[in-house]
């Protein structure tokens, strides 16, 4: 009885151009051959993975799908034109894993790189994207289960003995998605809360104080709830990295909902006032004018003046709070991934 190692792989075969029809002596010869097409298929295949997991370019990761996309065309060709061993049901299985794994790159993941650049306009269009990333993950999978019961039914069938490594990429891609399910739970975790925070930097941008203050308690009330719901999360093998960097960013939006922001709306108040009040002095005739309107003018300079300092102070401080709280959670985040996703 013959012993072969080979590498599993989610998808399976590569290959360099062959011009003419290939015939094996055994099955162990065949296998041999699948084995060799699939080395460099497993390469380009954790490549991609690992530039979803470690990449921050989505030009670089669509550029590893499309690769990986033209690498398994030139399989799909050579294995279509060598002969199998026996009979062509074993071929034709491995082939159909082919053919569904580029449909899925073609088609899912590729409509998922689509959804990304929408994904942050709202919570629904997040977890729509990550629910499509998650499915897609599931399915590749399935795919990968179901071609290794036919890849040891075809060698059991033939008395071939398979050695496992423990590098397998089924073995990291099952790893990757453990990895990723918390990672997305905790991200949604966070999103929910953030989105309230992007509403309020974008009422603060017009100087809507209804909006402002209508954000600001949204704000915080989700923020109050995120809290609570990490109380609830497990920290995936003892890593809680990203629990306390989101409980940090909740902590944040709530100093910054309740303490800061009136800061800000109070001045956008009082800069409304003087604006109201500069307009109906200037569209007053100079000789028209009383004393009592020059004063008020006056005084509301004097408090947008002052106003202004604090305004300012206090933008400036939340803007860089804010920026190391991101900072702190992008980090955390990419570390996570990092440390849990095998990365060679």
């Amino acid at each position: 009885m013959k012993k072969f190692s080979l590498l599993l792989t989610t998808i399976a075969l590569i290959a360099t151009s062959a011009l003419y029809s290939q015939n094996f002596k055994n099955a162990s010869e065949y296998l041999d051959f699948v084995g060799e097409e699939q080395q460099e298929i497993t390469k380009n295949m954790w490549k991609y993975t690992k530039a979803v997991a470690h990449s921050k370019s989505d030009r670089s990761i669509d550029g590893k799908r499309k690769k990986l996309l033209k690498t398994i065309d030139q399989a799909i060709a050579k294995i279509t034109r060598a002969d199998g061993f026996e009979d062509d049901d074993y071929k034709n299985k491995v082939l159909k894993h082919m053919t569904f794994n580029k449909n899925l790159l073609n088609h899912d993941y590729a409509k998922i790189i689509d959804m990304k650049e929408v994904a942050e306009q709202s919570y629904d269009a997040m977890e729509a994207y990550i629910l499509a990333q998650e499915m897609a993950d599931q399915k590749m999978e399935e795919s990968q289960q179901e071609y290794e019961k036919d890849f040891y039914d075809y060698a059991n069938k033939h008395n071939i003995t398979i050695v496992e490594s423990e590098s397998d990429l089924g073995k990291k891609m099952k790893i990757s998605n453990e990895v990723f399910e918390h990672y997305h739970d905790m991200y949604l975790t966070y999103f929910k809360v953030y989105i309230n925070e992007i509403y309020l930097m974008d009422a603060i941008a017009k100087n809507d104080v209804s909006a402002i203050q209508q954000n600001a308690n949204a704000l915080a009330a989700a923020a109050k709830e995120g809290l609570e719901i990490l109380k609830t999360k497990d920290a995936y093998k003892k890593d809680s990295a990203i629990i306390n960097a989101t409980k940090k960013a909740f902590e944040f939006f709530i100093e910054e909902s309740e303490n800061h922001i009136p800061k800000i709306t109070e001045f956008l108040i009082v800069n409304e006032d003087f604006e109201t009040i500069k307009t109906t002095l200037e569209q007053t005739n100079e000789r028209k004018r009383t004393k009592e309107q020059i004063d008020n003018y006056n005084k509301k300079v004097n408090e947008v003046n002052k106003g202004a300092d604090l305004y300012n102070k206090t933008n400036a401080d939340l803007n860089n709070k804010r920026q190391n709280i991101i900072n702190n959670l992008n980090e955390a985040n990419s570390n996570f991934l990092s440390k849990h996703i095998p990365n060679d």
